[in-house]
């Protein structure tokens, strides 16, 4: 039965797939903000979670402004899924004209130094976008991905990721070399990196209570010595923003303590972007590892 039920739903996702691309543009977008706003009337757990999320982003707003916010992330989330299905269909030039960026030296640099370059990412925005469109400048773009169920769906979306340049890693015990190994080369490697709740996450101070965030970038660059740097995608009026801050690597002190440090300011500049969009902060899960939260081996809960 399980099986049956991964079939429909990635054939139901596959028949939405096809028909938002053959919708006209504006009608696309009209109608997921109108299941956004139909999800945000039922206020499941996704939305209750949303809800809690920004409520400590912006501790200091009223109800009726956490509701505005609430509206507007929904609005944000539903675009990016409306994007996610007609993105294939923009030409390179849509893609490159839809893009401004601060700091975007703090990649292109030590690309073309060829010692590589670790992007850490939070999940805001559109970085897809971002992705296809440093991988439309010739650049050799490796990320990696969990894999999820229904197994169809996750193939769709690693030939999309494929479509656009980009190199799909499982997310395994082998990931971490492999990443270190496209760095040697010079390639840019990117993770989102903002949520990591099982027991080998790296506790942080995010908007002032306890999360855990992934070690793998610091890792990465303790390992390399490749330069990390941080990214926060929003949304514009025609596309995305991209904004690229560098992360100092500790010299001094243990192992555990420079990854621990590392990860800290890695999570200080996700909050300093999200503070400034938080909007466009698709996080419908826990983040935070305090109130009834209960560890689990994985990230997921």
């Amino acid at each position: 039965m399980s099986a049956v039920k991964d079939f429909l739903i990635a054939q139901l996702y596959f028949a939405g797939w096809r028909i938002v691309r053959w919708l006209p543009e504006k009608g696309a977008y009209r109608l997921f903000r109108s299941i956004g706003r139909l999800v945000l009337q039922r206020n499941g757990k996704s939305v209750q979670r949303l809800r809690s999320n920004l409520a400590r982003v912006k501790p200091d707003l009223s109800a009726n402004e956490l509701d505005y916010l609430v509206k507007d992330a929904m609005d944000s989330y539903m675009r990016y899924w409306c994007d996610t299905f007609r993105f294939q269909d923009w030409s390179k030039e849509r893609v490159n004209g839809t893009v401004t960026v601060t700091n975007e030296h703090l990649l292109l640099d030590p690309i073309a130094a060829k010692t590589g370059v670790i992007v850490s990412l939070s999940h805001a925005g559109n970085w897809d976008h971002a992705g296809a469109y440093f991988c439309s400048k010739g650049i050799h773009l490796v990320t990696v991905a969990e894999r999820l169920k229904p197994e169809a769906l996750f193939l769709r979306f690693l030939k999309y990721r494929e479509a656009m340049g980009m190199e799909v890693l499982p997310l395994d015990g082998r990931s971490l070399g492999t990443l270190a190994q496209r760095l040697r080369r010079g390639d840019l490697i990117a993770l989102v990196a903002d949520r990591d709740l099982s027991r080998s996450g790296i506790d942080v101070t995010f908007f002032g209570h306890s999360s855990r965030m992934p070690a793998g970038p610091a890792l990465l660059a303790i390992n390399t010595g490749a330069p990390l740097i941080t990214a926060f995608v929003n949304y514009t009026a025609t596309g995305i923003h991209i904004d690229f801050r560098a992360i100092a690597i500790p010299q001094d002190g243990d192992r555990d303590s420079q990854v621990s440090r590392i990860t800290q300011l890695c999570a200080d500049n996700f909050a300093a972007g999200i503070a400034s969009s938080p909007q466009d902060w698709h996080m419908l899960q826990r983040i935070w590892i305090d109130g009834d939260f209960r560890e689990r081996v994985d990230a997921h809960g």
